[in-house]
């Protein structure tokens, strides 16, 4: 199947045009809060309040005994509020750091949630099946009804975002002078943190208890690698999501037997891969070239500082030296000796004599100046 022909599919078929609209949807708002659990250092809350929404599945279904998304959503979301706020009361009243809390609340909150789905399986009642879908996702469930819920919650985090993106900035980055400033922190801090579960909460239906919190934390840590502005940090991260969706459904729909949740998962992880290796800030292979680079002009640096305790001794700095004595020095080779010809540092004399010009004899004596200084 190639491009042209899915574009068609998209447009033409119900169920994978309203996946496809959710999964890019559901990319683009966890792609946004992640931007904020990632620079707040909470990785693991996603994580966390993924897996306490499990009991609030189970416990809706015992309720009301029927299985109506939004019926078990509203549950996970209530129980994912009630984990949230467990692990804010720990980490303020307790001793404990934040990740004993969260690691605490997830597996307190998934043990008990997994106990209740076993209760509910052994039930004579048909209606229980396919609650363990939860666990891992199953975007073939979504309706068109879940893609406008999606559609407004991304509409009003996306407001809240820009209307209070000062005081979410000041917050991320300095957070006892926000307080100075007269902003409750308290009340920003639970906003982002509401939204954030909100978000997880809708998209256990697509991908699942277990991975959502890659769908919030992948995106964003791909974004990272590419940028030091927070605007563009969100808008990246947003966009990893929703490309992370698409062609997630796209795979998933285009093999026979692929779930979309961990696909979508998959894809995401292959985008945080890329910007760790490629990104030019942050990039694995960036990084190693600076990192030769640097250590070739401090080659180049050592070799003409060398040139220019030889060339002192001479009341004539253009007083020509043969190159062999060059060799006495460990960092000395012959690629540097070009170099240094070539920045006009360095004069050679039939290639076998070699002689500092002033601006090489200058620019050696500002360096051993700098590292003179650094010593003291």
């Amino acid at each position: 199947m190639d491009l042209n022909e899915y574009l068609k599919l998209v447009i033409s078929d119900y169920t994978l045009r309203t996946i496809t609209l959710g999964t890019a949807i559901l990319g683009t708002v966890t792609g946004m809060l992640g931007s904020f659990a990632v620079l707040r250092k909470q990785s693991l809350l996603g994580d966390a309040i993924s897996h306490a929404a499990l009991p609030g599945i189970a416990i809706a279904f015992l309720i009301t005994g029927v299985k109506d998304s939004n019926v078990l959503l509203l549950g996970a979301l209530i129980s994912g509020l009630i984990g949230t706020f467990w692990i804010r009361n720990i980490i303020t009243k307790t001793h404990l750091k934040s990740d004993t809390a969260l690691g605490l609340i997830l597996s307190l909150f998934f043990g008990f949630g997994m106990l209740l789905l076993t209760f509910i399986q052994k039930q004579p009642n048909a209606n229980q099946a396919g609650l363990d879908n939860y666990l891992f996702g199953q975007a073939s469930t979504l309706l068109e009804s879940d893609v406008w819920l999606m559609t407004i919650v991304t509409s009003i985090c996306l407001l809240i975002i820009l209307v209070f993106w000062k005081e979410f900035k000041i917050l991320l980055f300095d957070a006892d002078y926000t307080k100075t400033l007269g902003f409750n922190t308290k009340i920003i801090d639970i906003l982002i943190t509401s939204f954030i579960v909100i978000a997880i909460v809708l998209g256990l239906q697509s991908v699942g208890v277990i991975l959502m919190s890659a769908m919030l934390l992948a995106p964003a840590a791909a974004a990272r690698q590419w940028t030091n502005s927070l605007s563009n940090m969100v808008i990246l991260s947003a966009i990893f999501g929703a490309t992370s969706g698409v062609i997630g459904t796209a795979v998933s729909a285009s093999q026979n037997n692929l779930s979309t949740g961990p696909v979508i998962v998959i894809v995401a992880s292959i985008f945080v891969l890329f910007s760790f290796v490629f990104s030019p800030k942050r990039g694995l292979i960036f990084k190693r070239i600076r990192f030769i680079k640097n250590r070739r002009n401090l080659k180049l640096q050592k070799t003409l500082a060398f040139m220019h305790d030889i060339a002192k001794t001479h009341k004539d700095i253009s007083h020509p030296h043969t190159v062999k004595i060059l060799n006495n020095f460990q960092g000395y080779t012959r690629s540097s000796l070009k170099k240094l010809v070539d920045k006009n540092y360095v004069v050679l004399h039939n290639k076998n004599m070699w002689s500092l010009t002033d601006e090489g004899f200058h620019t050696a004596a500002n360096l051993y100046n700098q590292l003179k200084n650094n010593n003291e």
